[in-house]
């Protein structure tokens, strides 16, 4: 006899992406208007590399227009122009994404400060001025800053003083990890895939199963020891490189999925379970580290994979950047009327 039972059916019709949603906050990790459309999450985040992508389709010549106007109309040298031009683009698409989802939007500060503590917290207060300007509250935003010792430092004094929230990105290490929970950041972002890219490419292991994908464990042990020691720092999964990684880590506080990847969840009807949760981490017997900068650095330093792909992060992110500047670098000075 056919089974009835109308909430059986749905549970079995619910796809992956929907169980997801049940115990994990789903966030977009793009600038692409019509995937936070398609995919409903609750935040949302973006990066240079996201923004150059976005900033190249036509579909957004109007926030581009936008933000080159603005920089003319607040006048100064090039370089001031330049850098209004790039702020307030960040901004028009935080203001727009923002019209979208429920949540938060995370823009970054520009990778090339990530070892200047001052120059961050400046250009934090300026973003976060213009969002402001635009009409947004403070607490829908997400100032991302790189999990340098200088970022961590940059991210304590903005949360403690200023009441601004903090992402800390390009967090690949343990000790990362643990400096930013004593530094009070909000949430964090440890790199899953780009720690599985390293292990490929500098071990003899070529694949692993998703439980054993050493980004995956890495997001499993921050996440373990926040919750044995009640940090309130959000631990939020991104960089995937597949939804296998995702399933391993259900259960996480939040996940920043890629919109091919969301694609490949909401197409997907296997059964998803919790692979993390509260309980379980305060059931374990952990050890609490102390933290200082010296003992960051050195912890820091031990892992060769997470140094090497911090900086790796760091010139990439750099890299489009500068790309991003040139291209608007084009259009603010060549354009008609331009300077």
């Amino acid at each position: 006899m056919a089974n009835c039972d109308p909430t059986s059916k749905r549970q079995k019709m619910a796809s992956a992406l929907d169980q997801l949603k049940e115990f994990t906050v789903v966030v977009a990790d793009t600038g692409d208007f019509n995937a936070i459309d398609a995919y409903k999450p609750q935040d949302a985040t973006t990066n240079p590399s996201l923004i150059l992508a976005a900033a190249q389709m036509p579909a957004y010549a109007k926030l581009l227009d936008d933000a080159i106007d603005y920089a003319k109309s607040c006048g100064g040298s090039k370089s001031d122009q330049l850098s209004n031009v790039i702020d307030k683009l960040f901004v028009n698409f935080g203001v727009e994404i923002l019209k979208k989802i429920p949540g938060r939007v995370s823009t970054e500060v520009d990778a090339r400060l990530s070892f200047d503590k001052d120059a961050m917290i400046q250009k934090a207060q300026r973003l976060i001025q213009m969002y402001k300007d635009a009409g947004i509250n403070k607490d829908r935003i997400l100032i991302k800053l790189s999990s340098t010792w200088e970022g961590i430092q940059a991210g304590k004094f903005l949360e403690e003083q200023c009441g601004i929230h903090c992402n800390m990105t390009l967090l690949f290490s343990f000790a990362q990890a643990v400096a930013c929970a004593e530094a009070g950041a909000t949430l964090i972002s440890p790199f899953v895939g780009r720690i599985l890219d390293w292990h490929i490419a500098n071990t003899d292991k070529k694949s692993f199963e998703p439980s054993m994908d050493p980004g995956v464990q890495s997001v499993t042990k921050i996440y373990n020891y926040y919750k044995k020691f009640g940090y309130k720092t959000i631990v939020m999964g991104a960089s995937f490189r597949n939804v296998g990684e995702i399933k391993a880590l259900a259960g996480c506080d939040y996940l920043t999925i890629s919109p091919k990847l969301l694609e490949e969840l909401s197409q997907d009807n296997e059964t998803l379970t919790p692979t993390l949760s509260v309980n379980k981490a305060q059931a374990l017997d952990l050890q609490k580290v102390e933290m200082n900068e010296q003992t960051f650095r050195w912890l820091h330093n031990e892992d060769q994979m997470a140094v090497e792909k911090l900086s790796d992060g760091i010139r990439k992110f750099s890299a489009d950047a500068v790309k991003l500047e040139n291209m608007l670098k084009e259009r603010l000075f060549t354009a008609k009327n331009g300077c």
